[in-house]
């Protein structure tokens, strides 16, 4: 006999199941990530470019006609650049190896697909950063992207459009 006041059952397709082996990933822990990330990406490309223009006082020299002062900036440039580059091979590296950024690697989740297969480097590249970061140019986008974390499957709007899940490593 069947409680006619119970709560409608639902078969859900995107949850992993927990008895393959596979856990998903926190929700605490993949904001933990992704502020990581975010913080070893400013401190290895803004902080020497800020660092370049302050001490360089570039804005006053050029306002002057002195190039010493923006010699100063190009230099910060530079090493931005060189940042930049440090960070975008470890990155790749970290993604190649085991579908993890440097700030997944430091909290021990890492991405997969969604049928428990490993993500392809071009996957991660092109469908869950470039896509995602075009899409992001559309007022709002950003926040219904990150809202979409909190329904049962933990997913954010980009792990859908990349067929992804991110995991405990």
């Amino acid at each position: 006999m069947t409680n006619p006041y119970a709560p409608p059952q639902a078969i859900v397709q995107d949850i992993v199941d927990p008895a393959a082996g596979i856990l998903l990933a926190d929700r605490g822990t993949r904001l933990g990530a992704a502020v990581l990330d975010g913080f070893i990406f400013a401190l290895m490309v803004y902080l020497p470019l800020m660092a370049g223009a302050i001490f360089s006082g570039a804005t006053q020299a050029a306002a002057r006609g002195d190039t010493a002062g923006i010699q100063g900036f190009e230099i910060g440039m530079g090493l931005a650049l060189i940042g930049f580059m440090v960070w975008l091979g470890i990155t790749i590296k970290f993604m190649k190896a085991n579908g993890q950024s440097i700030g997944k690697k430091a909290c021990a989740v890492k991405v997969i697909r969604r049928d428990g297969s490993p993500a392809s480097l071009s996957r991660l590249i092109w469908l869950r950063n470039v896509v995602n970061g075009l899409l992001g140019l559309i007022p709002l986008y950003g926040i219904i992207d990150v809202l979409f974390i909190f329904g049962n499957a933990r997913r954010c709007l980009h792990d859908h459009i990349a067929d992804t899940i991110v995991i405990k490593a």
